[in-house]
């Protein structure tokens, strides 16, 4: 199947670039480009590509107020040369599936947007120390995770999500099949109000075990 990807960036020779890129691939295949936040949203709206790859500062709309505009439309991976932070942080909590630096190489890029395509997360090994950190810190202080509400297959599959499995590794450790799991994965994180896998990993990071 293939994977069709927006790109969004206000520079026309980064577009380029990653389109360049992309497009070398028989399994990916480019199906708009972007120079603004607005023209983003309403470019995905329209083609309802699989993947979008978001830049963070982008005029009109940034890229992560565009994230969040685009949750449920499309899975965003924000591809960014800035690891400020507020655009990590911010950028996660909007919703998107995965964070990546514009230094990444070519077969990373590659690699992160079939990542995220089959519905996995993905963060730059460059931020997630702090990230996990300051996310984990954060837990106890909120409670509107009802983890309660979880039946006990999808708290195995949140553990296992914690742990940075993919839903391949999922199925294979659980015994079930892949369609299943991304129905768990669907169902969990509609239960906890969390808007991405992402999200989801850092929460089960944070929870003491007998949680």
């Amino acid at each position: 199947m293939t994977i069709r990807v927006l790109v969004a960036d206000d520079h026309a020779a980064v577009r380029a670039g990653i389109v360049l890129i992309l497009d070398g691939h028989g399994d990916i295949e480019v199906v708009g480009q972007a120079a603004d936040g607005e023209r983003a949203v309403a470019m995905a709206r329209e083609l309802r590509p699989d993947v979008v790859l978001m830049d963070v500062r982008m005029p009109k709309l940034d890229g992560v107020s565009a994230t969040r505009e685009l949750s449920g439309v499309a899975d965003v991976l924000i591809l960014t040369t800035f690891d400020i932070d507020e655009y990590v942080f911010g950028a996660l909590r909007a919703g998107a599936a995965g964070f990546l630096l514009k230094n990444t190489d070519a077969d990373a890029l590659v690699d992160a947007v079939r990542v995220v395509a089959r519905g996995d997360g993905l963060i730059s090994p460059a931020v997630t120390r702090r990230l996990i950190s300051a996310f984990a810190t954060a837990v106890p202080e909120r409670e509107p995770y009802d983890l309660g509400s979880l039946t006990p297959r999808e708290r195995q599959v949140l553990t296992c999500i914690g742990r940075g499995l993919s839903n391949a590794e999922i199925s294979a450790e659980l015994d079930m099949a892949e369609a299943t799991t991304k129905t768990h994965v669907s169902r969990l994180l509609g239960k906890l109000g969390l808007r991405s896998r992402v999200q989801a990993a850092i929460l089960a990071r944070g929870l003491p075990p007998e949680a």
